[in-house]
């Protein structure tokens, strides 16, 4: 009885955790893409609301919280408010199988850094990253405004034509590891003494291009093209309704997204590695919080890339986002697929 109580209670500290790092670093990430863009376009950025803006976020929530919520007249209410449920609720459930660090006891009681540690951890991120279609569907579809709808109906297409891609994209890492858990990925990269990215770099590139499309983000944010689609198929979304659908898309996904990626292909929370010799920990010093460290360092500079490339390129249009997905990436990941399948056993004999 004292164990079931005492996983109880780990179980709901991590919950606990979890949400307050993805929601609370989720609204100041909107902070630092707003610093980001301003020092690569030569200007300050916020700098009232605080020292150096640093309560505009709190600000901006307050805005967002004080605004009237407008419902449009014929919508539908019910799958208009669903449709924010859908978005959020399963972009966070992501982080739950997202190990963040090596396994570590604490008053006699082991505790692994990893909310649940399924066997089937990458098909879970895939069902819910799923989930984000069904979202956008309905939020273009019960606003009853056509530029909704037409800017739900590219992002799904965007959405579905990537989470193909995607999937394929980290077949290769699950080939290499020979599990789905995302927490024996990381061991088996530390066992063998390899990054996954550097056997699978064409995997890694297309990864990275289908997580900026599912995500909006430039180049792929054509359902957001202002010029042709107001705000796309939030447009009839006002106050913090409005708040929550690029807080779970720009910044919640992107986490996520990211940390799926240095599971698997960044070796999760082990240090620089040198392929096939071994690991080089310049962060020793922090002994056992070295390799948290790492996770969020990872973690942060893909973040840090994916708004590099927000705030320097062009869009692309839709045509081009859908045959680069299909004619382009798709194969790739084929060719990719099976001569991981060839040459693993080779390299693991």
């Amino acid at each position: 009885m004292e164990s079931v109580v005492a996983w109880l209670i780990i179980t709901l500290i991590k919950i606990l955790v979890i949400l307050g790092i993805v929601l609370g670093v989720g609204a100041y990430l909107t902070l630092v893409e707003r610093k980001v863009a301003a020092h690569i376009q030569r200007r300050p950025g916020p700098m009232v609301v605080g020292w150096h803006g640093l309560l505009q976020p709190l600000a901006d929530g307050l805005k967002l919280l004080t605004k009237e919520d407008i419902f449009p007249r014929y919508g539908n209410k019910f799958l208009y408010n669903l449709a924010l449920v859908m978005a959020l609720v399963p972009a966070v459930l992501v982080f739950a199988v997202v190990p963040f660090g090596p396994e570590f006891e604490l008053f006699g009681y082991k505790i692994k850094p990893i909310l649940t540690d399924v066997n089937i951890g990458l098909l879970l991120v895939f069902a819910l990253g799923s989930m984000a279609v069904f979202s956008i569907a309905l939020a273009g579809w019960a606003s009853n405004s056509k530029y909704a709808l037409i800017g739900s109906m590219r992002k799904a297409g965007i959405v579905v034509s990537y989470e193909v891609v995607i999937t394929f994209a980290v077949m290769g890492p699950i080939i290499l590891a020979g599990t789905l858990s995302t927490y024996n990925i990381v061991q088996k990269q530390i066992e063998q003494n390899l990054w996954y990215i550097w056997l699978q770099p064409v995997a890694f590139v297309v990864y990275m291009f289908a997580m900026l499309a599912e995500t909006g983000r430039v180049p792929f944010d054509i359902q957001e093209a202002e010029a042709e689609l107001v705000t796309g198929f939030t447009v009839e979304y006002g106050g913090m309704k409005f708040g929550l659908f690029p807080l779970v898309e720009w910044y919640v996904e992107v986490l996520s997204l990211s940390a799926i990626a240095v599971v698997l292909f960044l070796g999760g929370w082990s240090p620089i590695n040198i392929p096939f010799l071994g690991f080089v920990d310049p962060l020793f010093f922090l002994g056992p919080l070295s390799p948290f460290v790492w996770f969020i360092l990872k973690v942060s500079l893909l973040f840090l890339f994916v708004l590099w490339l927000h705030w320097t390129l062009p869009r692309y249009r839709i045509d081009q986002i859908t045959a680069t997905a299909w004619k382009v990436m798709l194969p790739l990941t084929f060719v990719n697929l099976v001569l991981t399948a060839v040459i693993a056993p080779l390299i693991w004999r």
